[in-house]
């Protein structure tokens, strides 16, 4: 599992890159982006993410 971002609802705010403990998330061009290899599926991103921008795929 992987954290996915919505860029239609991500309105770039940095809550989810404040919140990663891996850094595996930044922002770019105003949209979150995740680094899919430090991604370690702890989902903390998808439940402090204001806008419900965040999800989890395989």
């Amino acid at each position: 599992m992987v954290a996915v971002v919505d860029a239609e609802k991500c309105d770039g705010c940095g809550t989810c890159v404040d919140e990663c403990s891996t850094g595996a998330i930044s922002i770019v061009d105003e949209i979150a982006v995740v680094d899919e290899d430090e991604c370690v599926d702890c989902e903390v991103c998808v439940d402090a993410c204001p806008n419900g921008a965040i999800s989890m795929s395989e």
